[in-house]
């Protein structure tokens, strides 16, 4: 009998800007089908979509991808939307908003991101005491002087690609060591 680690992720209850959570919860002989990751309960109130006294929240797993991160070739990953307790759609829930009634509905969205570098707290390629060039010659840029963290964007895409999700694309934006995808 084989485990797997299924990855649910959600956008939690925080505004202006939602954030991602997820948890990991482990299965039995995971088949990878939509319909075989069951629904999975979290503390809402830890998220901005649940009072203290009342947190129960639940998870409704609504697309899955193979996770081309995880060791072992077991990973899933599962993402969410978020149901009040009863079932109901949160409020958080954007995606709930969405009409069924047309069938050539498209919609994507750009999440733009900002890699810091560990060792001083900056955006990569910051100097340490002090700021990059003004803003203008990192845009859509290539090359080591101003595509700062293409590999790590690459490597990003990659695991994206090899996980079906559909991306795309990337580029550099404004900012020293800031992308978007």
């Amino acid at each position: 009998m084989s485990k797997h680690k299924l990855e649910y992720i959600w956008l939690d209850g925080y505004q202006p800007t939602q954030s991602l959570r997820s948890k990991t919860k482990v299965e039995s002989d995971f088949s990878g089908k939509l319909e075989d990751a069951g629904e999975w309960n979290f503390d809402g109130s830890s998220t901005e979509q649940a009072s203290g006294d009342d947190s129960d929240t639940l998870l409704k797993p609504v697309a899955v991808y193979p996770d081309p991160d995880r060791f072992g070739g077991n990973g899933w990953l599962v993402m969410c939307e978020v149901l009040n307790a009863d079932g109901t759609p949160h409020e958080s829930n954007g995606r709930a908003t969405i009409g069924d009634d047309d069938e050539d509905f498209w919609f994507g969205f750009e999440q733009e991101y900002t890699l810091i570098d560990p060792d001083t707290n900056l955006p990569l390629g910051f100097p340490e005491n002090g700021f990059p060039g003004p803003q203008g010659p990192y845009y859509t840029s290539v090359g080591v002087r101003n595509a700062i963290g293409r590999d790590l964007v690459d490597e990003h895409l990659h695991l994206c690609l090899e996980a079906g999700i559909n991306v795309e694309g990337i580029n550099a934006e404004v900012m020293m060591g800031q992308w978007e995808f």
